[in-house]
């Protein structure tokens, strides 16, 4: 059952289209892999999907209701999540408070203090640790766990392994698996592309705000990602064009 659906979506920064035409559906329990390189359009994607950023236009459906024009916080209630690039924790409550207050006026489901921490079983110790106390892959692991207290439909990854050790990286990377063997519906932006297609079911790519590549990553190489990553493709055929 398709769960998300963005259809002909464009958004802009100010006369810079960012996203240009992009169409994408989500099946439920599904993980979609986003690469492309930096200034391709992913973050403003997810923005532009979770409210954070308009869209100039196209249409986002979420569970087969509309929510193209409402507010942030009314998507987080209809079942869309967004862990953004950065964590963007209170850095002055403690681990359990900023899962907490995520948690007040969450949807009906699966996920609570107990199995969000089951989830990142590296936070249990530090449950009662100050936000700006943590490493960066317990900040990262309190931001995925922030976003599941609401218990989304979808649940949006922004650069997850983005400044963190590979120690750090391993430990998040072991929950989202986790994650996804609960049926988590998920999009992930991810710069590692080996990380990206480990746990994906599909992966896209873009370039200037453009789809350059879409395709299950059981049926797709690396180096084909990659000439899409960088245009390649995109060089061939225009200079076939020329030719």
């Amino acid at each position: 059952m398709t769960i998300l659906s963005i259809n002909h979506l464009s958004a802009r920064h100010g006369l810079l289209q960012a996203v240009h035409d992009f169409n994408l559906k989500l099946v439920e329990g599904e993980t979609v892999a986003l690469v492309g390189a930096n200034g391709a359009g992913k973050t403003t994607l997810l923005r532009t999907i979770a409210g954070a950023h308009p869209a100039f236009s196209g249409t986002i459906s979420l569970n087969g209701i509309d929510i193209t024009h409402l507010k942030a916080h009314s998507r987080v209630s209809a079942g869309l999540a967004l862990v953004p690039e950065g964590r963007r924790l209170f850095p002055e409550m403690t681990v359990d408070e900023n899962l907490l207050v995520a948690g007040a006026n969450a949807r009906p489901g699966q996920w609570n203090l107990e199995t969000v921490y089951k989830a990142f079983p590296q936070l249990v110790s530090k449950k009662t640790t100050l936000a700006s106390f943590l490493s960066g892959g317990e900040q990262q692991a309190t931001a995925i766990g922030r976003a599941l207290m609401t218990n989304p439909s979808v649940l949006l990854l922004d650069e997850v392994s983005l400044g963190l050790s590979p120690i750090a990286v391993d430990g998040v990377y072991e929950s989202i698996e986790h994650l996804i063997k609960t049926g988590t519906t998920i999009l992930l932006v991810e710069q590692n592309l080996d990380r990206a297609m480990a746990v994906s079911k599909r992966v896209v790519c873009m370039l200037e705000g453009n789809i350059e590549l879409i395709e299950n990553t059981a049926n797709v190489s690396r180096e084909r990602i990659t000439e899409a990553y960088f245009g390649m493709r995109r060089a061939s055929r225009q200079e076939g064009v020329s030719s």
